[in-house]
């Protein structure tokens, strides 16, 4: 049960988070998620009935206020690590050199480079177009995100292996700059480019949750739905009002009702809500599940606003992707294209993500410039992490998103 409980809890809580957040974009928040619980035997007896009660809980009411106060009250408890593993770089190396788990699709990132944009007022510049070159040949060409910064790994593109000096060029509003930098001389490049220092009103910023709607989740999901609207209002302060929406993109397992689902970017936060309350949990007979694809849909096939917008994904899962079928989109490519798109991944741990899991989950948020994010109990995780921030779920979210708008204060 410890792990329906704490799948449940961090779904629901990063739902009703940004539920709330959508008061400041403009109409009443609501709050929704759906939840993880053991794949058991128990469960299992409930097969017959469980298609006939999706139906009725797709249309149910919303739960009696003691049922959202207990809710809420286990939500206020939940606490959260996570590690930054672009600042700690190091540490992230040794744990990358020691994996010995199951095997992973690893990309060679040893040699990184972290290149800043920046206008003549020393403020970062989002969604500038970075591009690298060797002898005219292409080898990275990707947007910015909401701190000025791209990340280059030359390792990963075979183009790279006899380059010294690498050209980069960047353009934003029609200007445009040419560096070159040596190789391996200094790993973090800065470059300036004088375009206007100008503040961005009610930034754009595009949230998007990436669930495993798998058959161990459904016993909370009606819950989450019910009390969406209870506690929308504790998160209605961040310093700026961004024109906010939500999306999400459901994921199951071949052999499923179906793969992937996707429900639309919405502006109105309680439209979005109605859009998903037909989401409910089956499938998913064994352990991995289909998040190559699921990835592939979420970063290709949304709607995300381009422009001076931030583009965030929040990945809720406690199983890595199948690594063993054919035809088949891969993650690695999947979070390389993410980084170029500008799309910044936060991986959320919940209970019973293994090693391999850990490890891919930690290679998305590199690559994207995110954070791998776990769940603790007893104040302690089962996760290689070494030393990590401990805040409260719902408050470590919160600030992630308020750091995000906060590089474009002016």
């Amino acid at each position: 049960m410890a792990r329906c409980v704490k799948a449940t809890m961090l779904a629901f809580t990063l739902l009703l988070i940004f539920a709330a957040c959508g008061q400041m974009a403009a109409s009443p928040a609501a709050e929704m998620s759906e939840a993880r619980e053991p794949r058991s035997e128990a469960k299992e007896a409930e097969a017959p009935k469980a298609e006939a009660d999706r139906e009725s809980e797709a249309k149910s009411e919303p739960a009696p206020a003691s049922e959202s106060s207990r809710a809420e009250s286990r939500t206020a408890s939940i606490e959260a690590g996570k590690v930054d593993d672009n600042e700690q770089w190091d540490e992230y190396l040794q744990y990358r050199s020691a994996y010995s788990g199951p095997p992973v699709h690893d990309l060679d990132v040893s040699e990184r480079y972290i290149i800043s944009v920046t206008n003549a007022a020393g403020h970062p510049i989002p969604n500038a177009l970075v591009r690298v070159t060797f002898d005219e040949i292409t080898l990275f060409e990707g947007l910015t995100y909401a701190n000025g910064q791209a990340l280059f790994f030359p390792k990963i593109v075979k183009e790279s292996s006899d380059a010294q000096v690498f050209s980069v060029r960047i353009e934003k509003d029609g200007l445009g700059q040419l560096v070159e930098f040596n190789r391996a001389e200094d790993s973090h490049w800065e470059i300036k480019l004088e375009v206007e220092d100008r503040l961005i009103e009610k930034v754009p910023l595009d949230v998007l949750f990436l669930l495993d709607a798998t058959g161990s989740m459904s016993d909370e999901i009606n819950q989450i739905k019910s009390t969406l609207l209870s506690i929308s209002h504790r998160i209605s302060d961040l310093p700026s009002q961004p024109d906010l929406r939500f999306g999400m993109v459901t994921y199951r397992d071949r052999g499923d009702q179906f793969i992937t689902r996707t429900y639309s970017f919405e502006q109105n936060i309680m439209e979005f809500v109605t859009s998903i309350q037909g989401v409910v949990a089956d499938g998913g007979d064994d352990y991995p599940e289909s998040l190559n694809e699921a990835l592939h849909v979420a970063v290709n096939q949304v709607d995300w606003r381009l422009g001076e917008a931030i583009r965030l994904v929040f990945l809720i899962a406690d199983a890595p992707p199948h690594l063993d079928y054919p035809e088949d989109y891969d993650y690695a490519e999947e979070m390389v294209r993410a980084s170029q798109r500008g799309i910044k991944v936060f991986p959320i741990a919940s209970s019973g993500l293994d090693a391999q899991g850990e490890y891919i989950f930690r290679q998305i948020a590199l690559h994207t410039m995110g954070k791998f994010i776990f769940i603790l109990y007893g104040g302690s995780t089962s996760h290689d992490v070494g030393e990590y921030t401990v805040e409260n779920l719902d408050d470590l979210v919160v600030n992630l998103v308020e750091e995000e708008l906060s590089h474009l204060q002016r």
